[in-house]
């Protein structure tokens, strides 16, 4: 096995990095994007206004495509070519005013997103999509006018309001999937409490977090988040920071002891004194390096506005020179002006505009019921090319919570079952992991819960009680020292690296032992297997010692680990990664883990883990299985595969169509305007045809 192990001095707080500022230059300018650069309380309102911006925005695409698409029913029911596919004849007086009339609505507020779109577009210098689309809806409504107006022809009204219908819709669905990514932030401030209790002039009040000053005295109670970064004056508890260090054990705080804003209290009741707070604090400095790599983060262009700019230069150009070649021929205008439309017409990109949206829209819902939920599109294609995957240990390929692996009796007294009873009678009135461990495993055994009284708690020791008559003490090593007792020997078929020893003593006897580990995940070892199997590294990333480190990644079998890395450092390992040519994915569950979610080319979140992990990822294991990393690789190739299948034929339907409706083989064939929009047509049902077999892979 590779071994990488780094080791890093004990730093409490990171660096506080440069914001970093996102100016999106993709052709699809209304797309929105995350804010950038906010600082922590004050700044989280004007995020909040940034986000309700984004949603009416996409809401808008939402709005304008069902007004359009209730308007194109009498629109292709007036529309003669329509009436010819269906047999039908409807025709009244002033019919063709009423077909312009709905036709030039739907034009200029449907299709008001997309000229403005491409007047961005055209000013950037870098025609795409949007150019594309309002050239080809511009040239369907010019021309469809003219021959409303007295120009010999048919017009294109149908042709303009189904193009202005798809491509609402195709554009609603991108910005839909892209606007998640700005909840990150919102995620990270919702650790913290509303209100703290605060000591001022001996006596206790309780204030807005806002309101909460460097050196402010607060108490914190049993189960209540800590607010604010500070030293404990007074009391001890055992302080959950998983989700802020990824430590999975609760670390035991007591007097002069520093603690994390955003970390849970325990079983004990503090007062601290605050040391950081607002962009002081460690939360607003992790938010941070969550804004700074996901402004880092390079915009992949589109795949399919790098073509839609290639076929808007192509399909104008041959529009425009098959217009001054049947001129100069000396061909009516009206002959000339039809050979440019159908060119127009042909090339107009319904199935372009479907071609990517309905692969992702498809592969989102199929993996949803799979258990993957995708908010990136530019994950998937970031995913066909992973080299190195990095997990983090706890809550990822572990479970996150200490589990019992045995219980070993110490004499012929008492079997293991009664150890347990023991054990669970003592601990049922605690609140530590250990005791919720020994709790979960009696009620797996479906062993009786035995009452007990006199109960203790020996602070960084263990509990005591009485059970059954008898004196009970459930206690770890320092239990031992602190009564300059023996301790007893600990069998070698206990693994001390990885394991929590806590003894049982039954009327100051050793009676037992149980051990507890965060125990690895069923599917992690296979998961390990598949990824090598497709030739990908599979890496793990701690916060735990070395001897943990090894042991986990030595029982999986994986490529390195990296262990004794704090949190402010992961971020740093994925880059370092990076900077050596790897394409990288990253998969953890905490806030820790959010900068280095945000700086992977895929990051990948448990669903067992926080809300801003997932807000940071593109992809989310909502069953915490790290087999769905497999299935999300495999089927982001495949989907890939999809988009690249439909780019091809929308492509090459035109490469072939656009010539025949430039009347390359006049008079032998020239295709008419109307085979032109069946081909159109046509193209875009066996694009969408061929999305939806995404689903039997």
């Amino acid at each position: 096995m590779e071994h990488k192990h780094e080791h890093h001095g004990h730093q409490h707080e990171p660096q506080h990095p440069a914001p970093v500022h996102q100016h999106d230059h993709n052709s699809n300018e209304h797309t929105p994007t995350s804010g950038k650069g906010h600082e922590h309380h004050k700044e989280h309102d004007s995020k909040g206004g940034h986000d309700e911006h984004a949603g009416h925005h996409t809401m808008d695409f939402l709005k304008r495509f069902w007004l359009c698409i209730a308007l194109t029913v009498p629109v292709l029911l007036l529309s003669h070519m329509i009436q010819m596919w269906l047999g039908l004849e409807i025709s009244f007086l002033g019919d063709s005013y009423l077909l312009l009339a709905l036709s030039s609505f739907i034009y200029f507020y449907g299709g008001w997103p997309f000229l403005v779109g491409m007047i961005r577009e055209l000013k950037w210098k870098n025609p795409g999509m949007m150019t594309l689309v309002a050239v080809a809806i511009s040239t369907a409504y010019i021309y469809s006018v003219a021959v409303v107006l007295g120009l010999r022809g048919m017009d294109f009204f149908w042709e303009l309001a189904t193009l202005i219908d798809i491509m609402l819709l195709g554009h609603w669905l991108e910005m839909k999937s892209q606007m998640a990514a700005s909840r990150a932030l919102e995620s990270l401030v919702e650790l913290l409490p509303a209100i703290v209790h605060v000591e001022r002039n001996g006596q206790v009040s309780d204030i807005p977090l806002k309101d909460l000053q460097h050196d402010d005295i607060i108490l914190i109670k049993p189960g209540e988040k800590i607010p604010a970064d500070g030293t404990i004056l007074d009391g001890s508890s055992n302080v959950n920071e998983s989700m802020l260090t990824g430590e999975s054990v609760p670390v035991k705080k007591g007097k002069d002891d520093k603690v994390i804003g955003g970390a849970v209290n325990g079983d004990g009741a503090l007062k601290v004194q605050v040391t950081g707070t607002g962009g002081d604090s460690y939360l607003n400095k992790v938010i941070n390096m969550v804004q700074s790599a996901q402004g880092a983060k390079s915009n992949t262009q589109n795949l399919a506005n790098k073509v839609a700019k290639w076929l808007t230069i192509i399909s104008i150009s041959v529009g425009i020179i098959t217009f001054i070649v049947w001129l100069i021929k000396g061909n009516e205008l009206s002959f000339a002006l039809e050979r440019m439309v159908t060119v127009m017409v042909t090339s107009c990109p319904h199935a372009l505009g479907v071609a990517i949206p309905l692969v992702v829209a498809i592969s989102t819902s199929l993996s949803a019921m799979h258990g993957l939920l995708i908010r990136n599109r530019t994950a998937f294609e970031n995913a066909r090319k992973l080299t190195t995957i990095i997990f983090d240990k706890t809550g990822t390929l572990t479970r996150g919570s200490h589990e019992v692996q045995k219980v070993i009796p110490l004499n012929d007294q008492f079997s293991a079952d009664d150890i347990l009873r023991y054990a669970a009678a003592v601990q049922q009135n605690s609140e530590h992991h250990i005791a919720h461990g020994v709790m979960k495993k009696l009620k797996e055994r479906q062993l009786e819960l035995w009452p007990s009284t006199a109960f203790t708690y020996m602070q960084g020791m263990g509990v005591r009680g009485t059970v059954n008559g008898k004196n009970v003490i459930a206690a770890g090593p320092n239990y031992f020292r602190q009564e300059n007792s023996q301790m007893p020997a600990i069998p070698a078929e206990i693994d001390q690296s990885t394991d929590t020893v806590n003894f049982i003593l039954i009327d100051d006897a050793p009676a037992g032992i149980i051990t507890l580990a965060d125990s690895i995940r069923e599917t992690a070892a296979e998961a390990i297997a598949d990824l090598k199997a497709m030739g990908i590294r599979s890496f793990l990333l701690t916060g735990d010692n070395e001897q943990v480190a090894a042991a986990v990644a030595g029982k999986l079998q994986m490529d390195g680990y990296l262990a004794n890395v704090l949190p402010h450092e992961k971020q740093s390992k994925v880059k370092e990664f990076q900077d050596k040519g790897e394409i990288v994915a990253m998969t953890g569950d905490g806030v820790n883990d959010a900068p280095a979610l945000a700086q992977a080319d895929v990051g990948i979140a448990v669903g067992s883990g926080t809300d801003v992990a997932a807000e940071t990822a593109d992809i989310i294991l909502v069953n915490s299985d790290p087999k769905d990393v497999v299935q999300m690789i495999a089927f982001g190739r495949a989907t890939y595969r999809k988009m690249v299948q439909n780019l091809v034929w929308a492509v090459g339907y035109n490469v072939i169509a656009i010539p025949l409706a430039a009347g390359i083989l006049y008079p032998a064939f020239m295709l008419s305007p109307a085979m032109g929009a069946v081909l159109m047509s046509l193209s875009t049902i066996v694009v969408a045809i061929n999305a939806k077999l995404l689903r039997v892979k």
